[in-house]
């Protein structure tokens, strides 16, 4: 790999750790975000020329102004930014409290927006750059007791592909990382909760629970190895819009997606029934 500096925001664990750990391995120049100091600190006295940890809220715009004014200031380039930083949210939508439902938003959907228009400006003038957003299979397919995590993948992925064209003048490719399941904290550790209801008792809403139970058999998905295709990817020229990890989030992407244009064709008559 040639040597590049990557932005990743939420190193403390998951593939955040995974993408930092591999990345300093190769001789990369990391600046990873993290919200406690007591984690990474085994990576900062690996790589102390080559790793920077940084403390950062995504749900602070100014913030992420000020940090990748830094990191742009000391390293005079961003050559990749991996929008990592994020969190599931498990229930039914009326089991979420006003306050789950806006922090959800503020992390996984605005951070991430607020992130890449920080560093746009100057991947606009290297005339260069990669932007990775992490998202997941559930971007595309939805399932019950994922209301607002589902909302906040939908929504970056809908702004990603729209500034995929605007930035692709600049020679700023844009990913969106659609991972299945996999064995990170994202799923057995960091998951929020709501208060659960009993009326929602063998409802869809709570059939997340036996996935959280690592009783019921762990994911299928490799972190290190998903790591590794996402660094990987950043090579990729045109930079891939979209990259499935995981045969089942493969699978059931193709599913959801081959319905839906099945139930669109049907409305051919009803569509055009409302032109002039």
């Amino acid at each position: 790999m040639k040597k590049q500096t990557w932005l990743i925001t939420g190193v403390s664990s998951g593939f955040g750790l995974e993408l930092t750990k591999q990345l300093l391995a190769n001789g990369q120049t990391v600046i990873g975000t993290v919200r406690k100091d007591t984690t990474v600190q085994e990576l900062m006295a690996q790589y102390p020329e080559t790793f920077d940890r940084e403390f950062l809220d995504v749900t602070d715009a100014t913030g992420i102004k000020t940090l990748v004014d830094k990191v742009y200031e000391k390293y005079g380039a961003i050559d990749v930014l991996v929008n990592n930083a994020g969190y599931g949210l498990f229930g039914a939508a009326e089991e979420l409290t006003d306050q789950d439902v806006a922090k959800i938003i503020a992390t996984n959907l605005t951070g991430s927006i607020q992130m890449i228009r920080a560093v746009t400006p100057f991947m606009r003038e290297q005339k260069a750059g990669r932007i990775i957003q992490i998202s997941s299979y559930g971007g595309q397919v939805a399932f019950a007791g994922n209301s607002m995590y589902h909302a906040t993948k939908w929504g970056i992925e809908g702004f990603c592909e729209s500034i995929a064209q605007e930035l692709a003048p600049f020679n700023i490719g844009v990913t969106i990382v659609e991972p299945g399941g996999a064995r990170t904290e994202f799923r057995y550790g960091s998951a929020q909760v709501a208060e659960l209801m009993p009326e929602y008792d063998n409802n869809p809403a709570h059939a997340f629970l036996a996935m959280l139970d690592p009783a019921n058999g762990l994911a299928a998905g490799d972190p290190e190895r998903m790591a590794t295709r996402i660094i990987e990817s950043a090579a990729i020229e045109p930079a891939p819009l979209r990259m499935v990890l995981g045969s089942q989030a493969l699978d059931s992407t193709i599913q959801t997606l081959e319905k839906r244009v099945a139930d669109f064709k049907k409305q051919t008559e009803l569509a055009a029934s409302t032109d002039f």
